[in-house]
């Protein structure tokens, strides 16, 4: 099956294809005692708090199971960017095809891209279906990493899919946020083997593209530092927003205009000073647009926002990436978020579109560069799709499409080196 993902309209019409049809979104009652955190939890980062079994994708009870894995649901802990301890949700999908490769069985961590920053939006709540309607908010969700996933079972690989920190959990998901992607990431990594009771330095890998190639570029880029104990062998990074002070103003006046709003809201949480002048400088429209993005998934963006432009939300009139260019603490901040400035510790497979219209090629270019000045091994594919309706976020999608089997097979390639 396929899916078009990230973000269009497309994206949400062949999600409704491939399902078969429109279900509600599991109740609050069913979920959501699982995604309420315990009082305390486990300050040993990766450490599972509980699991329970998960349906996967069409899965009807009683009826064989027509995918090669089974699954949990799982809470396990991370760390926020200060280093208190975090409760994070994904999903463990052990295989029942053997891993026939060298050594023993890998297990790769999928990092999802957009998909929203409301808590109905994790991907743990949509792996029944690739798609959930709540009718109450209303709200569309779309979970689209069951490619990713089936690919990987079929070769005998462990996969865990993380919902990333505030996703599902208490607390805003902080979208994009370099480092608390990167832990939700490598955490997601430990609890994976924890739960399959995998021999110590079993093989791990990172994927995922858009939101999810950030999360995997920043896992790949902590792991020596964060999680040295990890055998890490490889990442696969598809158009990862490795730069937020470029990626901003490109979506800007896109069908996902919205994201926007979910990385504003992100650092408001952990940053004050953002918090402040967001406040001082959004009129009501923008403060309004910024609480509604809050509680949203990414079909929900694309009919409340297709083609925003940041200029409305603020009170000068001015895009939301010329405010921050306007306060340089803030330039700072949000150059904080940038990918490239520490060396992974395994190979990377690197993909940008050249003509993508929300991810610039530029900025991946410079990731590349960055860490090759540093010696890493870094494996670049560009995309070369010519424009198609530009900020429909085509040029995102087809390019993800054209790389994904690249993208795994040079996984498996690193799991049997």
């Amino acid at each position: 099956m396929k899916w078009l993902r990230r973000g269009a309209v497309a994206t949400v019409i062949g999600a409704v294809v491939a399902g078969g049809s429109l279900v509600a979104a599991p109740s609050a009652d069913a979920v959501g005692d699982f995604y309420t955190p315990p009082t305390t939890i486990s300050s040993t980062p990766g450490s599972i708090v509980r699991s329970q079994p998960s349906p996967l994708l069409l899965q009807i009870p009683g009826a064989p199971n027509q995918w090669p894995g089974t699954a949990k649901r799982v809470m396990y802990t991370s760390t926020y960017q200060d280093g208190k301890p975090a409760a994070v949700t994904g999903t463990f999908i052990e295989p029942t095809a053997a891993w026939r490769g060298k050594g023993a069985r890998p297990t790769v961590v999928v990092g999802p891209g957009t998909i929203g920053q409301g808590d109905q939006c994790a991907s743990s709540k949509m792996m029944a279906l690739p798609m959930s309607v709540d009718i109450t908010q209303p709200s569309i969700g779309v979970n689209y990493t069951a490619p990713e996933m089936y690919y990987m079972l079929l070769n005998g690989v462990r996969v865990f899919v993380t919902d990333y920190i505030g996703m599902g959990t208490p607390g805003i998901h902080t979208y994009v946020n370099r480092l608390e992607s990167g832990h939700a990431m490598l955490d997601g990594a430990r609890a994976a083997l924890r739960i399959a009771g995998a021999p110590a330095g079993a093989p791990v890998g990172f994927a995922g593209y858009s939101q999810g190639g950030g999360s995997a570029a920043s896992a790949a880029e902590l792991a020596s530092t964060y999680a040295p104990e990890l055998n890490v062998r490889g990442t696969y990074a598809g158009a990862p927003p490795a730069d937020l002070l470029k990626v901003i103003p490109a979506i800007d006046g896109s069908t996902i205009a919205g994201a926007i709003g979910f990385a504003i809201n992100g650092l408001t949480a952990r940053y004050p000073r953002v918090g402040e002048v967001v406040r001082a400088e959004t009129k009501p429209a923008g403060k309004a647009a910024l609480k509604k993005l809050s509680r949203q998934c990414i079909g929900d963006i694309i009919m409340s926002f297709p083609f925003a432009n940041t200029k409305s939300w603020t009170r000068t009139g001015e895009s939301l990436s010329s405010l921050i260019a306007r306060y340089p603490d803030v330039t700072r901040i949000v150059g904080e978020q940038r990918i490239g400035t520490l060396k992974p510790n395994a190979p990377v497979f690197v993909e940008g579109g050249v003509a993508d219209d929300v991810i610039p090629y530029g900025q991946v270019v410079s990731l590349v560069r960055d860490w090759r000045a540093q010696g890493a091994q870094v494996t670049f594919l560009p995309n070369t799709t010519p424009p198609i309706l530009t900020k429909s976020i085509i040029n995102h999608v087809v390019p993800m499409l054209a790389t994904f089997l690249p993208g795994m097979e040079f996984l498996l390639a690193q799991f049997n080196r």
